[in-house]
């Protein structure tokens, strides 16, 4: 127990502030332990505290056994700190607590037929009133969505999903039931009626305690024929007007929904429920623009699907321009500057940022991506989706968000639903503000999803905040053009011209004998914000040079482009590519923002350098290396000292590197491959270097508004995702000398040191690389279990990643350098990337000169199409585009990097030639 004590406290620094002593005596010790361990990790412990004194004082029984149960007793704490209103209903039926801890209960979501299913059967025997059942039905149900959110079992769509799920089979019950009772007193309606979801339930993304906005249609007119007859317009609003009452009537378990129908035709003044051929009719000739952009996210939520689907068919060529018209996004815009310009006005000098309606936030995202959809979805029908980061994906999948764009929406929309989501469930309120109390916002801080492996502060959390709402604002100014005349690219284009030439007349003059090319939008945007800054202007007036090279990153590379839009201070790096600079890292902001920079300057210079290919690859793993040393050294800064007084934590960990990284070859939006190694001597310290280890992941690979620096994939240490994270030294060689199969050993002949105590970590692959010469080099089994691996990865991979998966890929001329160069593992060399290796196996007489010159330029050619996929989007590609204008700009970027005898020719036949004679040498190699 004392181990555990230290485990917890070491993870999380936030300690239980009041005593085990106040829920009173008899708690058996290994409880009373456990309970404070789950106090100390609680972000509310005072809160969580509160209601376990109430629920022993209550219901004693109930407590002993959920306290019996450590899965019980997690999710109760976690209630308890985390929802006054679910610990209420917790402390009323403690039952629903242990039905939620149940094993099968909480990892996996609920479709909403399921839902429907546990509806139907739900306190069956009670009498109540049905607004009573559904009430306490929801809130049933929200206890065990709000467990699997705060314990980190679902993501954000996931857990927004499954809220929504329970709305529609709580709305299509409601339905049934007020439709039953009308149709008992009128007749049956022979004519069907749709609820149809607008706003976060149209999208399926509601919140825990949102409104939900509803529109109701039925399919025809006539009359009823039961004991009172009635006409079925009258029918049916008596159905809206009883379902919309059933459904917000307050109850001791709360109510179900507030329910708002505003957003019908003609709002308030409209009928509560329309005919389909009014609804149509108003749409066609009468609705606003505002009116027809909120269908995005209609859809139809409960009773008659068909009447509902007629509507919304109907009304989808009228959303979606069929052409890019301006006039459409201004007017939007003009809505969104109204509706904050209210908000400002209703809110007044209240403090507490509200995360929905401020500049930056939830409805900017919301309209952000709205403008684009309705822009580009009469062409692009894939952008057609009500979901907000469903339709970011799909606007990003199309090109119409750049890779950066797309990262820094979706974070800061996750983000900001997630400060949501804790607002709202705290007490079932429909609430967006932060609270204003330091100790409050504390709390609600540790109560967001960790990043960068620690829990967020007050002060941390603002920080974050603040980014993402800058993110959104700068993006939503620059993404949504506005104010543009019916020619937007000319008008915009003369008065740029007309101002440098006021301003930066030699600048001027020089881009005006540049030729306009695919970059020149965001080029024109850059050139824009630089009118802001003097000394920008200055700069570039005296750089006639400098306009070249600028237009030369934005035509090539729209992923830098948006960097030097987002980091105008970028344009020092292009002057000073060869240049160094110390680090000067005391925390992990300032490593993301020195890797940002140099990474800038690498992938500029290989553009306008150009540099050849593998120098490139070898400055950005030099960066790499740096990050990741860097990074360690603050894991240990960070880290608290191991329990024992007598321990030094120094650099005995190893941290080695292996793939891309170990071969020296890592590019822009590589993968590190890193395993963590400590001495046999330091096993009884492996929780403290499990901890480093993590920080270490957490800190490269944490996701900010500018992206994560890398993604490190430790894999491939031994048993893989089954292994420990840290290993001694024996157990590595214990696993390569008697489990390990022939690719796990040979891969680690691209292993090498990285950070830590290298030098003990380069005798160690020395040693391992011992191991793998004798079980595979000395026999023939090598050869056949490398073919049998390329053969599995290219029936799986090959055909969405053909240049390196593919017959005649990378992978080809890879698992071919590994089998020769293992033939020699009994020369340990330290590092080997791809030309080096080629160079090492001629020598030792395994290739030809003929076939060691084709090799190095094929390799050559492969990582240079994939370093210009990378350049141009910011992540890696597996093919060639099938875009012509995207085939083009990769064509002339490639051929910066390739042999000049190559260049003439056009790419695709130059790849397809090099991979047809790559597979006949892999062929040769392995005798297929």
């Amino acid at each position: 127990m004392q181990k555990l004590l230290e485990a917890v406290e070491f993870r999380n620094p936030v300690r239980a502030r009041e005593d085990i002593a106040r829920l009173g005596g008899g708690i058996p010790e290994r409880i009373a332990a456990r309970i404070q361990l789950l106090l100390a990790a609680a972000p509310d412990p005072d809160e969580a505290l509160h209601f376990l004194e109430q629920l022993r004082h209550d219901t004693p029984a109930a407590f002993d056994r959920i306290s019996s149960s450590p899965a019980a007793l997690r999710h109760l704490i976690a209630t308890f700190s985390y929802s006054r209103f679910l610990s209420d209903a917790v402390l009323r039926r403690p039952e629903w607590l242990l039905q939620a801890a149940d094993a099968g209960e909480l990892p996996r979501a609920l479709a909403v037929e399921e839902f429907a299913e546990r509806l139907a059967l739900f306190e069956p025997g009670e009498a109540q009133p049905t607004a009573v059942r559904l009430a306490r039905f929801r809130r049933r149900q929200l206890l065990r969505i709000m467990l699997r959110d705060v314990t980190g079992l679902a993501a954000l769509p996931e857990i927004a999903g499954e809220i929504s799920n329970l709305a529609d089979a709580i709305l299509d019950f409601a339905y049934r039931e007020v439709r039953r009772q009308l149709a008992a007193r009128h007749g049956e309606p022979a004519c069907g009626f749709a609820v149809i979801a607008l706003g976060k339930l149209g999208g399926q993304e509601l919140n825990y305690s949102s409104d939900i906005d509803l529109m109701f249609v039925y399919a025809s007119n006539g009359e009823t024929a039961g004991p009172q007859p009635v006409s079925y317009k009258e029918f049916f609003k008596k159905v809206a007007n009883q379902y919309t009452e059933l459904l917000s009537t307050y109850t001791a378990d709360g109510l179900c929904y507030r329910v708002d129908l505003r957003l019908r035709p003609d709002g308030r003044l409209g009928e509560a429920a329309i005919s389909l051929e009014s609804a149509r009719r108003y749409y066609q000739e009468r609705a606003r623009d505002w009116e027809k952009q909120m269908l995005i996210k209609a859809r139809v939520c409960a009773g008659d699907h068909e009447v509902g689907g007629a509507l919304l068919n109907f009304v989808e060529p009228l959303i979606y321009a069929s052409t890019l018209d301006f006039r459409a996004v201004e007017a939007v815009s003009e809505a969104r500057e109204r509706i904050s310009e209210k908000q400002a006005a209703k809110r007044g000098n209240r403090a507490g940022v509200d995360v929905k309606l401020a500049p930056g936030g939830i409805r900017d995202i919301e309209f952000l991506v709205q403008c684009l959809q309705r822009l580009h979805g009469g062409r692009e029908r894939w952008v057609r989706n009500g979901g907000t980061l469903l339709a970011l994906s799909r606007l990003h999948d199309k090109g119409l968000l750049s890779a950066s764009e797309y990262g820094r929406l979706a974070s800061a929309y996750q983000f900001l639903r997630h400060l949501e989501h804790r607002l709202q469930f705290l007490d079932d309120r429909q609430t967006h503000a932060l609270p204003t109390s330091p100790e409050e916002l504390e709390v609600l801080a540790r109560k967001m999803p960790v990043e960068s492996g620690e829990a967020l502060t007050a002060e941390s959390l603002e920080v974050r905040l603040e980014e993402h709402l800058e993110n959104v604002r700068e993006l939503y100014e620059r993404v949504i053009p506005r104010q543009r005349l019916p020619e937007p690219e000319q008008a915009a284009g003369s008065d740029l011209a007309h101002q440098l030439d006021e301003r930066a007349s030699r600048f001027a003059g020089a881009l005006a004998r540049l030729k306009a090319g695919r970059g020149r939008e965001r080029f024109e945007h850059f050139l824009e914000k630089m009118f802001s800054s003097p000394k920008w202007l200055e700069r570039l007036e005296t750089d006639e040079a400098l306009a070249e090279r600028l237009q030369d990153v934005f035509e090539f590379s729209p992923f830098l482009g948006d960097q030097l839009l987002r980091h105008s201070e970028l344009v020092e790096e292009m002057e000073d590519a060869a240049g160094a600079r110390d680090w000067a890292i005391d925390d992990t902001p300032a490593l993301r923002a020195c890797f940002r920079r140099r990474m800038f300057r690498i992938e500029t210079g290989s553009i306008l350098g150009p540099a050849p290919i593998f120098e490139t690859l070898e400055q950005t793993s030099d960066l790499a290396d740096c990050v990741v040393a860097a990074a360690y050294r603050l894991a240990l800064e960070q880290a608290r000292a191991p329990s024992s007084a007598h321990y030094a934590a120094a650099d005995q960990m190893m941290v080695i590197a292996l793939g891309r990284l170990g071969m020296r070859e890592f590019d822009l939006a590589s993968d590190a491959d890193l395993v963590f190694v400590i001495p046999d001597e330091d096993a009884p310290h492996m929780v403290f270097w499990t901890a480093v280890a993590e920080r270490v992941i957490n800190t490269i690979s944490a996701y900010t508004g500018d992206g994560a620096m890398f993604t490190v994939d430790t894999r491939l240490r031994p048993n893989g995702r089954e292994g420990a994270l840290v290993q001694t030294e024996a157990s590595y060689q214990d696993y390569f000398s008697r489990r390990a199969e022939a690719w796990e050993g040979i891969a680690y002949m691209k292993a090498r040191a990285v950070a830590g105590n290298v030098e003990r970590a380069t005798e160690f692959l020395h040693r391992l690389q011992e191991v793998d010469w004798r079980r595979y080099g000395q026999s023939g089994r090598s050869r056949q279990q490398l073919a049998q691996m390329r053969a599995r990865l290219e029936k799986e991979q090959g055909g969405r990643d053909p240049l390196k998966a593919g017959a005649g890929g990378y992978y080809d001329i890879d698992f071919a350098l590994m089998y020769l160069r293992l033939k020699g593992a009994g020369v340990f060399y330290k590092v080997l990337n791809t030309p080096a290796r080629i160079d090492v196996i001629e020598k030792m007489g395994h290739l030809d000169r003929e076939e060691a010159d084709f090799l190095r330029e094929a390799a050559v050619v492969f990582r240079a199409i994939d370093h210009g996929l990378r350049i141009s989007s910011g992540y890696a590609g597996g093919s060639l585009p099938t875009s012509a204008a995207q085939a083009e700009m990769l064509a002339t970027l490639v051929r910066r990097w390739i042999p000049e005898r190559l260049r003439d020719e056009p790419l695709e036949q130059t790849l397809a030639e090099i991979r047809r004679r790559t597979r006949e040498f892999f062929n040769r190699v392995f005798a297929c």
